[in-house]
C-alpha cells in the first residue's frame, strides 16, 4: 500500500504498538495496535455493507473517538473521505453529501439539542432527493453507548433513501473476513469542501501521498514526538484538525484526544487530567485560557507545544504563552484547504517572527508573491489535485505553470518568512488609497485592553469607502471608542484610521476560527 493512510496507521501499530493512540475519557482508549485492529473491523464493517473502493463516505459529526474510527475504516476499505462542516446547516450538509455522491454516511447521534440525522431527512423529503443508501447514526458525544432510537425507523425517509439509520455497533456486527483492497498512494484519500462563506463551496481533492507527507512535515517542523498527548479541538472536518491532526499524530506517535466542542473550561480540565502537552488552535483559543478566571486551578505546566495562525497574532500574546503558560515552542503557520500547509515558523523564531509572519515554505511547497496584486502564490506536491466535478474552478484557482492563486495578499522577506497582510477581497479604497484591514488590526492589537479585533471597510459618499473597527475588549478593560480611534491616529495614516469602532463580547467565526467579515459588513453597511 505504500504511503497510504492505512499503511501508516499499520506502520504506527507495529511501532509503537501499546502506547495510547487515541484516548476519548467517555468512550474509551485505544492503543496503537488496537486502533490498526478496530479499523480494520470498521472497514469489514462497511466493505460488507456494499462500500466499494473509491466510492465515497461522508461524515458529519463533531471531533470523538467514533469520527477517527469511522474514517480509518473508510480508509481502509478504499473509500474516500468526505467531512461535512458541522455548523451547516441539514440543507448545507445534504448539499454536499449529493454532490460528493457519497454513498454512505456516517453522522452524529443527537448532540446539542439538534437531531441532525432527523433534520437531514426532512431536508431531503422536501428536496425529493435521495440519502445515502448506508446511513451510520454514532452515540452522542459523551455517551460510551448507542442512544435510545438509534435505530429508529422514520416513516418519512427521504425518496430512495434507506428506511433505518444503522447504530454504530450494529454496522460493526456486520464484519465479516473479506479481504480488503490494495490502495495506492494516488488515489483521492479525501474531499474537503471550503468554507464556503463568500460563495458555493468547493470540494478540494487530494491523494492518500499528499496528506500523509503534509501531515507528516507539520509533525516534523513542530517536533510532535512519541508520548506527545494532542488535545485536537480544531475539526477534524477542517484540513487542519484531519491532517495536522489525526494524520500528525499517526506518523508521529502522537496520543489523539478529541474535544468535539471548545469549551474553555472543560479543556483546561483536559489538559490537568490527560497531561496534555500540544495544543494547536487559533489565537482566540489562547486568550480564552490565558483570561479565564480559573486557570490558576488547573495544572496546564505539561503543555509545551502550540500552533497558531492569524493575520493578526499580537506579539504579547506570544509572550503570554511562553511566561504564563510555559509553552516550550509556540508557532505561526499557513495554509489553507487547498495547500494545507505551505509555511511554518520554526523553533527558536522570536516573538517579533513568530507574531507577524507565518513562518516560511513547508510540506516542499514554493511560494511566491504576484507581480501585480501581491497575491500570494503556492506550488508543489502536496497541492490539491483540483476540485471535485469543477474543472472550471480549478483552472481559476491553478495557472498553468502550475501556480495556486490563493486570494491572499502578502509579502516575503529575506529569509523567504512570508508575512500574509490581508485578503485581496477584503481590502477597501479610502479617499482613493487601498487600506488592508489586517494592518489596522495589528495596530489595534498593540493596545492594550484589546483582546482581538476585525475591520471592514463600509460605503461612505465623500471616501469611497472606510473603516468600521469591532473590537473585543479584554476582561477589566473598559475602552471607549475615543479612545480606540486616538490609539489608532498614533500609529497609522488618517485614511487608514478606523471611523467607528463597535465593542462586541465575540466576534463571529466559522468553524476553522476565520471571522466572518461578511456579517460584520453587513452589520455595519447602513
Amino acid at each position: 500500500m505504500g504511503d497510504t493512510i492505512p499503511a501508516a496507521l499499520a506502520a504506527a501499530a507495529q511501532r509503537y504498538g501499546p502506547a495510547p493512540a487515541l484516548v476519548e475519557p467517555a468512550a474509551g482508549r485505544w492503543s496503537f495496535a488496537e486502533l490498526d485492529e478496530q479499523a480494520g473491523v470498521v472497514a469489514r464493517a462497511f466493505a460488507a455493507s456494499g462500500v466499494r473502493p473509491g466510492e465515497r463516505v461522508a461524515i458529519w459529526a463533531p471531533n470523538t473517538a467514533h469520527w477517527v474510527l469511522a474514517a480509518l475504516g473508510a480508509s481502509r476499505a478504499g473509500a474516500t473521505l468526505v467531512p461535512v462542516n458541522t455548523r451547516f446547516t441539514a440543507v448545507e450538509a445534504l448539499d454536499i453529501i449529493g454532490r460528493s455522491g457519497a454513498t454512505a454516511l456516517v453522522v452524529t447521534g443527537p448532540f446539542l439539542g439538534v437531531d441532525r440525522l432527523a433534520a437531514l431527512r426532512a431536508a431531503a423529503t422536501e428536496a425529493g432527493v435521495p440519502l445515502p443508501g448506508l446511513i451510520v447514526e454514532l452515540p452522542s458525544p459523551g455517551s460510551s453507548g448507542e442512544q435510545p432510537g438509534a435505530a429508529r425507523h422514520s416513516a418519512s425517509a427521504a425518496r430512495g433513501a434507506s428506511a433505518a439509520a444503522l447504530a454504530w455497533s450494529a454496522l460493526l456486527l456486520r464484519a465479516d473476513d473479506s479481504v480488503l483492497p490494495d490502495i495506492s498512494p494516488d488515489d483521492v484519500s479525501d474531499i474537503l469542501f471550503t468554507s464556503g462563506t463568500t460563495g458555493r463551496s468547493k470540494g478540494a481533492m487530494s491523494a492518500h501521498r499528499q496528506s500523509l507527507a503534509v501531515a507528516a512535515d507539520w509533525a516534523r517542523i513542530g517536533g510532535l514526538r512519541p508520548g506527545d498527548r494532542y488535545l485536537v479541538i480544531n475539526p477534524f472536518f477542517h484540513s487542519f484538525g484531519l491532517k495536522a491532526g489525526i494524520l500528525a499524530c499517526l506518523v508521529s506517535g502522537a496520543t489523539i484526544v478529541p474535544q468535539p466542542v471548545f469549551d474553555v473550561a472543560q479543556a483546561m480540565e483536559l489538559i490537568a487530567r490527560e497531561r496534555i502537552t500540544v495544543l494547536p488552535g487559533p489565537p482566540t483559543l489562547y486568550t480564552s485560557i490565558l483570561d479565564h478566571p480559573e486557570r490558576a486551578a488547573h495544572d496546564l505546566s505539561t503543555l509545551r507545544l502550540a500552533v497558531t495562525g492569524a493575520a493578526t497574532v499580537p506579539p504579547a500574546l506570544i509572550e503570554r504563552m511562553w511566561s504564563e503558560l510555559g509553552m516550550e515552542t509556540v508557532l505561526t503557520a499557513y495554509g489553507l484547504t487547498e495547500a494545507v500547509v505551505a509555511t511554518m515558523c520554526r523553533p527558536g523564531d522570536d516573538a517579533h517572527t513568530i507574531a507577524h509572519t507565518c513562518g516560511r515554505a513547508a510540506g516542499g511547497f514554493e511560494v511566491r508573491i504576484g507581480d501585480k496584486d501581491g497575491e500570494v502564490l503556492l506550488r508543489g506536491p502536496n497541492l490539491m489535485l483540483g476540485y471535485l466535478d469543477d474543472p472550471e474552478a480549478t483552472a481559476a484557482a491553478i495557472d498553468p505553470d502550475g501556480w495556486l492563486h490563493t486570494g491572499d495578499v502578502g509579502r516575503l522577506d529575506s529569509r523567504g518568512y512570508l508575512s500574509i497582510t490581508d485578503r485581496l477581497k477584503d481590502m477597501y479604497i479610502c479617499g482613493g488609497f487601498n487600506v488592508y484591514p489586517a494592518e489596522v488590526e495589528r495596530a489595534l492589537a498593540a493596545m492594550p485592553g484589546i483582546s482581538e479585533s476585525a475591520v471592514v471597510g463600509v460605503p461612505d459618499e465623500r471616501m469611497g469607502e472606510v473603516g468600521t473597527a469591532y473590537v473585543v475588549r479584554r476582561p477589566g478593560f473598559d475602552l471607549s471608542e475615543l479612545e480606540v480611534i486616538g490609539f489608532c491616529r498614533g500609529r497609522l495614516a488618517n485614511y487608514k484610521v478606523p471611523r467607528a469602532v463597535r465593542f462586541r463580547a465575540g466576534l463571529p467565526r466559522n468553524a476553522s476560527g476565520k471571522v466572518l467579515k461578511y456579517l460584520l459588513r453587513a452589520e455595519a453597511t447602513p
